[in-house]
């Protein structure tokens, strides 16, 4: 395929554009510098002979290792990385970035004393009293974390004590910070829902959740991202593989509900993590297993794109539409026919920059 300079003007001829609700006609959509754009004008012409154009697609949780690490999700189309706990000096220079994927990072984690991450994270990611929950937020609210990402565990079970992680929600919406929760056990699902959390990312594997909390968490417009690839991985990695129907249960449940499923992966690379899903390809199986969870390929699709935009205030991106960033999947075949078409990938553009592919 013919590709644009990052400066220049390109005109996508004969694509069908997916709008987040069906797929139009075959139409033009023109990529002036970093934003979508309407003026044609001395573009660069490209037939796309009917190839299906997506937004680039959204993983709403994943862990950055490195510089290098967004440039390995880009090829796959995900063009926007929701990091969920990494060094802020690492992600520092990561956001706004063209041509490769566009990073939004909770800095480092809050974690209690006792929990499994306190064992591989620094001391001051642990909250021990009360009074540290303002210091906490403040100092990653100073280093640029776009929000706060707070691990619960089920109580005694070694997590932050109740009232010190009721105290970070607080102080995290004094400076309008969303709130992720951390939440991998019936238990803590609760806690974060009595916490008021805005986002519940993970999903109990062996348990159902109870009707009485998946309503609560739909009745308050809680949102979920229940990362089934790591699931999946980390009911393997103990040996009881079939635990992962309840995980997929609990996501039906929670979807027949209405609560809002976002695609996140938990990709990461870090030793000692037992799951380590890979960067950017990981999230087209997170997509098949949604639907497998009862999404429709539809919703999927929404799931890495509109929706993670719209819960994550993203207001740049998500959508085909004038002046939105040029993040952009060309795919070969209908992926509202089949979901396993989003890994037909014949192009990617990352803020109007061709990526390789």
């Amino acid at each position: 395929m013919t590709s644009s300079s990052p400066a220049g003007r390109t005109a996508l001829d004969n694509v069908r554009v997916f709008d987040g609700r069906t797929l139009s006609e075959p139409t033009t959509i023109v990529i002036d510098g970093p934003v979508l754009g309407t003026d044609d004008t001395g573009a660069q012409r490209i037939d796309a002979a009917g190839a299906f154009l997506l937004p680039g697609f959204i993983d709403a949780h994943v862990h950055i290792n490195d510089a290098e690490s967004p440039g390995r999700f880009t090829p796959f189309g995900v063009t926007t990385a929701l990091d969920m706990a990494s060094d802020p000096d690492v992600v520092a220079s990561l956001r706004n970035t063209l041509g490769t994927t566009d990073i939004r990072s909770a800095g480092m984690a809050i974690v209690g004393p006792e929990g499994m991450h306190s064992t591989f994270l620094p001391e001051p990611a642990v909250i021990r009293t009360l009074d540290q929950a303002e210091p906490m937020v403040a100092q990653r609210h100073s280093t640029g974390s776009d929000y706060i990402k707070l691990v619960l565990e089920a109580p005694g079970e070694g997590g932050p004590d109740p009232a010190a992680a009721k105290a970070v929600v607080a102080e995290a919406r004094a400076r309008d910070l969303l709130v992720i929760a951390h939440a991998a056990s019936v238990g803590a699902y609760e806690l974060a829902i009595d916490l008021g959390v805005d986002f519940i990312t993970h999903v109990p594997v062996g348990y159902p959740l109870p009707q009485h909390d998946i309503d609560r968490i739909a009745a308050e417009s809680r949102v979920v991202v229940p990362t089934l690839t790591m699931m999946e991985g980390m009911a393997a990695a103990r040996g009881v593989p079939q635990a992962f129907d309840a995980a997929l249960a609990n996501v039906t449940a929670l979807h027949a509900a209405g609560v809002p499923i976002l695609a996140g992966t938990d990709s990461n690379a870090s030793p000692g993590v037992p799951v380590n899903p890979p960067f950017g390809e990981s999230l087209h199986y997170e997509l098949e297993l949604l639907v497998r969870a009862g999404l429709s390929p539809l919703e999927a699709l929404n799931a890495a794109t509109a929706l993670p935009a719209r819960h994550f205030n993203l207001t740049d991106r998500g959508a085909i539409t004038p002046g939105l960033r040029a993040d952009l999947v060309l795919l070969e075949a209908n992926p509202l026919d089949d979901i396993t078409a989003t890994r037909r990938i014949r192009q990617v553009w990352s803020a109007g920059i061709p990526v390789p592919h």
